[in-house]
């Protein structure tokens, strides 16, 4: 072979091998038994921050089981080991609203809302899940946030799920993402204590951005709050991890790290392995030992802010019982099917890669089993690891799952080690776990429903459901602010639904008039009517081509609604949004100007068309009907046309159920004999 030849084959040899960085290409890396970290708290996810799965709770009994099955059933599908839960204020605090169990003061009703239920089946699946809470908002009669009454308000929260449900909290948060408060976090820590409560550990403070962990230079000259709160905790630790000082900072106060909220909005695969690597480098980097990811089921309205990402399961549609699973499902299955809680790090397993990526070891310390969760995310080229399993760690076989943007969650060839030493070529941008543990499984159910559009026309005189057995939710609805919840009719004369919340809550984010919607987006020709009970100086309003209910933190509805007083002023309105200050300054035909305007959301409400009813009176049953056929609106009231108005701006979206502000103040009128139908 002459020297050219030799010179080229030596070149594609180098470029096969990666150019000749063979470091890169080739790793070794060396676990100790008795090199063991922290103890692994869980990897698991939030239920709320938001009334994120209330269409769950519609589902045939078939369907929704599997849904939990895929979430939280061991060694099936995300198998997550860790369940954190929002704490239901009555205020909105991203997606909607959930009922409270205490709406006022000396009200306790521990069968609202469907909280419980998720908590409860997610238990029954895994006794060994861990369980944790805290709230985004709180009803208004609390007074402040930061209050023995909050704190009282918390425990009787904890009382109703262990007498009715059976249920012990782990831990519990002080506040999410609403700064801190020293003496508060000291209160909840008595108050527990002094009710039975002194097993539930505390964590706070739970906020984002570059301060979130300021407090800890106070918890170590303040031995009290030192002493209230177990664990520290914080968000989003893969925008903004922890300092080296910061981490040494709770380390040396005896702390666990939690990350009790880490978003990874992402789609597809990409979602996946970006979740495996968040969690990797959530210990890594941060020390952190629990990680809880915002959220796990998406049973809300597609309509709705993050309704698709970042959930791991898709479940709009509870009247056909069509749902879907998303990839990123099988990213917590690569941690939550290969680890438990109370398992250790082994820190020598725990590092980034050479050639990209991250890599995660935990054992078992009672048996010495193992598990290695890997990510390649953007690794340039394959490259080979070297394991060699020392003394105290398992010397059994490894079985192997893999994940990459073709394929999820599929087993591969088992490993023999020789001598606890073994070798495996990780591909780039893939996801792969390795344990001495045996039983996972790739999850499904072949038979899901097919998807169907909502049904129409749709009635619900509300007359059918036990209350108290449906968390007093009729089916369907999604309450974005308030709380519409199912109740005797003020005549007495069966079930109907009402708005129950009359004082703007201690709420999470900015919040408008309360209102619950239902439907299909797509909707164009229909109309939607309901008998309203106004109670004095009460209104209600029907709403109808919702096609926009915000970006999650404040919920000001686009489309259109009909508005009716205790004193027969009806009015035809559109609403455009959240507010801008700037367009609501003019007079009406400076307004009408800017509903002319195609090219931009003015925000605001406008009034279209406005009327006066004889013969309306609190106390009495009205029926309100608004109705779509192309641009032209018209508003009934009592079966008579009252308003019309001709508006293309909004062609097509959902329908609802409002209960407007007045004054100041939160109306609570009554709604029966919804009826929603096409135009004929």
């Amino acid at each position: 072979m002459n020297h050219i030849n030799k010179t080229i084959l030596l070149s594609v040899l180098l470029l096969v091998l990666g150019g000749g960085n063979l470091a890169a290409q080739r790793q070794t890396v060396r676990l100790s038994g008795s090199s063991t970290g922290k103890t692994f708290d869980g990897i698991g996810i939030v239920n709320g921050g938001g009334a994120t799965s209330v269409l769950l709770k519609d589902y045939p009994e078939k369907q929704r089981a599997e849904i939990m099955d895929l979430v939280f059933k061991p060694r099936f599908g995300a198998s997550v080991s860790t369940l954190l839960v929002e704490i239901p204020g009555d205020g909105n605090s991203t997606q909607g609203s959930m009922p409270s169990h205490s709406h006022y003061r000396g009200d306790f009703n521990f069968r609202r809302g469907y909280t419980w239920w998720v908590m409860s089946e997610a238990k029954r699946r895994n006794p060994a899940l861990s369980l944790d809470a805290t709230a985004w908002s709180a009803p208004a009669w609390v007074g402040s946030f930061w209050s023995q009454d909050m704190a009282d308000y918390y425990v009787s929260w904890l009382q109703g799920l262990r007498e009715v449900y059976g249920l012990e909290l782990d831990a519990i948060g002080c506040h999410n993402e609403k700064g801190v408060s020293y003496e508060f976090a000291k209160a909840l820590r008595r108050t527990m204590d002094e009710r039975g409560f002194r097993q539930v550990k505390l964590h706070a403070f739970d906020n984002w951005g570059d301060g979130k962990v300021d407090f800890l230079s106070d918890m170590q000259k303040d031995p009290e709050l030192r002493n209230a709160v177990d664990i520290v905790s914080a968000h989003t630790f893969s925008e903004i991890p922890l300092t080296k000082e910061q981490r040494e900072t709770a380390e040396a106060m005896g702390k666990p790290i939690w990350n009790s909220e880490d978003h990874v909005y992402r789609e597809g695969f990409d979602c996946l392995i970006s979740i495996v690597k968040c969690f990797n480098e959530n210990y890594i980097v941060s020390g952190a030992t629990k990680v809880v990811n915002w959220y796990d089921i998406a049973g809300v309205y597609p309509l709705e802010p993050y309704s698709h990402d970042p959930a791991m399961v898709l479940a709009w549609e509870p009247w056909s019982g069509h749902y879907a699973v998303r990839e990123n499902l099988w990213g917590y299955a690569h941690y939550g099917q290969f680890t438990e809680v109370g398992w250790q790090y082994v820190d020598d397993g725990c590092l980034m890669l050479d050639g990209g990526g991250t890599m995660v070891t935990l054992k078992d310390p009672a048996t010495g089993d193992y598990s290695i969760i890997v990510e390649t995310k953007g690794a340039a080229r394959a490259q080979t690891l070297r394991v060699k399993a020392g003394k105290g760690l398992s010397g059994k076989g490894l079985c192997v799952w893999r994940s990459t943007g073709e394929e999820q969650f599929v087993r591969q060839a088992d490993i023999t080690p020789r001598g606890g030493v073994f070798t495996i070529t990780l591909q780039p941008d893939a996801v792969y776990s390795l344990s001495t543990v045996r039983g996972q499984r790739k999850g499904s159910f072949d038979d899901i429903p097919a998807s169907q559009p909502f049904p129409l026309p749709y009635e619900d005189d509300f007359d059918g459901y036990r209350p108290e057995t449906c968390g007093y939710l009729p089916r369907y609805t999604a309450d974005l602010i308030g709380a519409f919840e199912l109740v005797e009719r003020p005549d007495n004369q069966g079930i109907c639904l009402r708005q129950v919340v009359g004082t703007p809550t201690l709420s999470w984010a900015p919040e408008w008039h309360h209102y619950t919607i239902l439907g299909d987006a797509d909707w164009r020709d229909y109309e939607v009517s309901a008998d309203v009970w106004l109670n004095p100086q009460d209104e209600a309003a029907v709403m109808g081509r919702l096609c926009d209910v915000g970006s999650g933190y404040g919920i000001w509805a686009k489309g259109y609604y009909l508005r009716l007083d205790d004193g027969g002023n009806c009015t035809l309105v559109i609403s455009r949004g959240k507010p801008d200050p700037k367009e609501l300054i003019g007079d009406k035909e400076q307004q009408e100007a800017i509903l002319a305007r195609k090219d931009v959301e003015a925000g605001g409400e406008y009034t279209l068309d406005s009327a006066h009813v004889e013969g309306i009176a609190p106390c009495r049953w009205h029926n309100l009907r608004l109705r779509f056929e192309g641009d032209t609106i018209t508003g009934f009231v009592d079966g008579r046309p009252v308003v019309q108005a001709r508006s293309d701006h909004y062609p097509r979206g959902m329908a609802g159920l409002m209960a407007p502000m007045r004054q100041g103040r939160v109306c609570t009128p009554y709604f029966d004999n919804l009826r929603i139908s096409r135009c004929k």
